[in-house]
C-alpha cells in the first residue's frame, strides 16, 4: 500500500521543516519543495564557489547560502509560495506602464525580504 499525500496542509502550514543552511540541506530542502529549481540552485552555487576563489573571499558563498534559504523560506509556506508566483506572474506578464506592475514587484520585494529576515535574522 503506498502511502497518500496529505491534502489536509493548511495554506500557512510549513510544507518542511526549516532547513540548515548548509548547500547539503538547502539543496534537500528544495528538491522537496520547488525541484524544478535545482538547476538553477546549482548554476548559482558554482558562479559562488568561482567568485570566492577569485576574490579569495566566503562572501559569494554566504551570500548563497542566505540568499537560496530564503528563497526555500518562502517556498515552505503554500500561502506565501501562491502569493509570490501571482506577483512574480505579474511582473513577467504586464507592461511596466501599468501601475499593477509596480505593485507586484513591491509584493514580490515585501516577501522575499521578510523570508531573508526570517532565516537570516
Amino acid at each position: 500500500m503506498t502511502a497518500q499525500p496529505d491534502h489536509s496542509v493548511h495554506p500557512d502550514d510549513e510544507l518542511i521543516p526549516r532547513p540548515q543552511k548548509t548547500p547539503d540541506a538547502l539543496r534537500a530542502a528544495l528538491a522537496a519543495v520547488a525541484p524544478h529549481r535545482l538547476p538553477e540552485m546549482a548554476e548559482q552555487q558554482d558562479e559562488a564557489f568561482a567568485l570566492a576563489v577569485r576574490d579569495g573571499s566566503i562572501d559569494p558563498l554566504r551570500v548563497f547560502l542566505n540568499t537560496w534559504a530564503a528563497h526555500i523560506e518562502v517556498a515552505r509556506h503554500l500561502d506565501t509560495a501562491a502569493r509570490m508566483r501571482a506577483a512574480e506572474h505579474a511582473v513577467q506578464t504586464l507592461d511596466r506602464d501599468d501601475p499593477r506592475w509596480s505593485e507586484a514587484i513591491r509584493v514580490c520585494l515585501e516577501i522575499f525580504n521578510r523570508a531573508h529576515a526570517a532565516v537570516n535574522g
